[in-house]
């Protein structure tokens, strides 16, 4: 207990100290599998805990693939830390159960949020845990110690219990703020129930070097969440509420994914790896409806990482840099430009690169 008491406030540490910077678009919604992250074989351990931390700054816009060029004092920053907690329990037979709580502590720092350009910046905060989930794994070939290939599918849920409604103050006027919910960036959870879709894979070409990859889709069936995105600005007349709703100032609850494949290379306690990350949110959910606000688009980046792993435990940290970002036009947007005939395709956030860094223990 005292080990594990030590390694969990390590891991917070390494949480707390990461800098990096990443695309609105995506909250950590994935791990890193559960096999053995040096030899690839599945363990005989029963309890995982993996602690995972993504921290980043969002402050480039982007429209389409272009990047937006804005002066410098009305530039909105985001900053977004997420803490993933999963425990997990091996079963026989290559099942496993997992459960995940995110802790999440985010701030969101604009000048035209708070009554414009011409006035000075303001933040809002939220703080809390985010929306959990818990899966059901299984291995479909037997596992066993110093497999070549073995292919791990995951279904699960994602409880709305995450704040979607999360509230702070706008300034208007410096001698008056409104309360009202935060932008959708950085609310705590989405609120909807989600369907977990999951696939984890390797391939172990020689003694050191072997291939992986991650596929990970939540399914959000319910449409929007009632929350408005109109900052504290509140709509007059009823011609203005329809355009509101119209326009899609009442968030969505959209789907998500991240796609991840690349090559490890072992050497000893160490193993360095390489590889490709692809996640984002699709402009049509695959069930349900798709109006709202939501920023479509995804991040395509390199990710280099490291793993030091000794006896039950493991310390790994990845470093994805962003090599292509486009934001799409969202529904809303495509309604908006039917209704006036001007075509309309708003900005999004993005980033250069962002940071995951972690522990993972096996007992």
């Amino acid at each position: 207990m005292r080990r594990f008491i030590i390694l969990l406030s390590i891991g917070i540490l390494i949480a707390n100290s990461s800098h990096s910077q990443g695309c609105i678009m995506v909250r950590n919604i994935s791990g890193f599998g559960q096999y053995n992250f040096i030899d690839n074989g599945f363990s005989s351990s029963n309890w995982y805990v993996n602690i995972t931390s993504r921290y980043f700054r969002s402050y480039h816009d982007f429209k389409g693939t272009t990047a937006l060029s804005f002066p410098k004092d009305s530039i909105q920053t985001i900053h977004s830390f997420t803490t993933d907690i999963t425990i997990s329990r091996l079963l026989a037979n290559g099942w496993s159960f997992s459960l995940s709580v995110p802790l999440n502590a985010n701030s969101r720092t604009s000048k035209l949020e708070h009554g414009g350009i011409s006035n000075p910046p303001h933040t809002t905060h939220t703080f809390g845990i985010g929306d959990m989930r818990f899966t059901a794994y299984k291995w479909l070939l037997t596992p066993k110690a110093h497999q070549k290939i073995n292919i791990q599918l995951g279904l699960g849920i994602k409880l709305p219990t995450g704040d979607y409604k999360y509230q702070d103050y706008f300034y208007r006027k410096e001698d008056s703020a409104v309360l009202a919910p935060v932008n959708p960036s950085i609310q705590l959870g989405d609120g909807g129930t989600g369907i977990i879709l999951e696939m984890n894979t390797f391939y172990v070409l020689s003694t050191n070097i072997s291939f992986y990859g991650n596929i990970y889709y939540l399914l959000n069936p319910r449409d929007q969440n009632g929350t408005s995105n109109l900052l504290g600005r509140k709509p007059t007349t009823p011609a203005q509420i329809n355009l509101v709703k119209a326009l899609g100032d009442v968030n969505s609850v959209p789907d998500q994914y991240s796609l991840r494949a690349g090559i490890d290379l072992k050497l000893e306690k160490w193993l360095l790896s390489i590889g490709l990350r692809h996640e984002g949110i699709p402009v049509y959910d695959l069930i349900g409806e798709s109006n709202g606000f939501r920023k479509a688009g995804y991040n395509t980046s390199i990710e280099p990482g490291i793993v030091y792993s000794k006896k039950n435990s493991s310390i790994y940290f990845y470093f994805p840099v962003v090599v292509a970002t486009k934001i799409k036009q969202s529904v809303p947007d495509k309604k908006e430009s039917n209704n006036t005939g001007v075509f309309v395709w708003k900005q999004g956030n993005s980033t250069d690169f962002f940071i995951l860094a972690g522990f993972q223990l096996r007992f």
